[in-house]
């Protein structure tokens, strides 16, 4: 039967940590994965939603369930009406004040002295709610006080595009490139800039950072890449090699346990470690490129770069 189906049983915050991180089912077609936290500051009481295009077999629910195996409530499965789920999973979040934005998804009165983004609940993920995202929200907005100034700014799986946006507006007269794996959160990221009023970015369908268009476009003074582990390992040759000459380079989507792995790539490609803000596991990294720009000695290595566009 087809249509919207949905999956639901509970989990710990670790086993949805670990569904954020990319470890999901190997199905085909890929259900839709979305965490929510049930009790604030609860580690136990969380829930995992999988979203289906279709009614799950057997087989699909059993994928399901092995995800959260902390728990032996058996899961649910509801057929949905005819709406856009996506939309609404994301509808009721609440505002999110970080520093001087106030991200929200509906109508929302913007405090004073705030900068409102207003990123509409739909086809891409990346409202600002998860802590990789806020926290590159708060790191950004914490150079722009420190009085850092960036003349060419690239964010990589801009996802809704909401760091691109912060960024254009702490620095308006910089150049800036937005770039998605996904052809459709670049549309939706076109959508977003005419909705915030923001002119100017260059959005650019890529992967990583190998397009003609993004080289091109390079050194950048600041590379912002919130992905997840995997590929930032993956992509630390590519990033460091259209970084400029101390660059600042922001990267978010690991784990803390991740951090080292993430560390070690790009300090074999000239970077230096400057700062990590942890937000509960995550870790935001911000890290300084060489003194001279990083030339690749062979070829990128692909391997490690799937489910990259999952932006969290």
């Amino acid at each position: 039967m087809s249509g919207n189906w949905k999956v639901t049983l509970p989990c710990t915050r670790a086993e949805a940590e670990a569904i954020d991180a990319g470890d999901g089912p190997a199905l085909d077609p890929m259900p839709t994965l979305v965490t929510t936290e049930e009790v604030l500051d609860d580690a136990e009481q969380w829930r995992l939603d999988a979203y289906f295009d279709r009614e799950p077999d057997a087989a699909a629910i059993a994928a399901i369930a092995a995800l959260a195996p902390a728990t032996a409530a058996p899961p649910t499965v509801e057929r949905l009406p005819d709406e856009d789920w996506v939309t609404m999973s994301q509808a009721g979040l609440a505002p999110l004040h970080v520093g001087r934005f106030f991200v929200h998804t509906g109508d929302a009165a913007v405090p004073e002295g705030a900068h409102g983004l207003h990123i509409a609940a739909g086809r891409a993920f990346g409202t600002g709610h998860h802590e990789t995202t806020s926290g590159c929200l708060s790191a950004l907005d914490g150079m722009a006080q420190a009085g850092r100034r960036f003349d060419r700014i690239i964010d990589i799986g801009t996802g809704t595009g909401l760091l691109a946006f912060a960024a254009s507006h702490l620095w308006p007269d910089a150049a800036i490139v937005a770039t998605d794996i996904d052809a459709v959160a670049i549309d939706v990221t076109r959508e977003n800039a005419t909705a915030n009023g923001v002119d100017g970015l260059h959005l650019i369908v890529a992967d990583g950072a190998l397009d003609d268009a993004v080289t091109a476009a390079a050194p950048y003074d600041l590379v912002i890449a919130n992905i997840l582990a995997g590929p930032l390992v993956s992509m630390a040759p590519e990033l460091a090699a259209i970084a400029a000459p101390g660059a600042t380079i922001l990267l978010a989507g690991l784990l803390e346990v991740q951090r080292d792995a993430v560390e070690a790539a790009y300090a074999a490609c000239g970077c230096t470690p400057l700062t990590t803000d942890r937000r509960n596991d995550w870790s935001v990294l911000t890290l300084r490129a060489g003194a001279e720009r990083f030339v690749p000695a062979g070829p990128f290595d692909p391997k490690g770069r799937d489910g990259w566009a999952l932006d969290i």
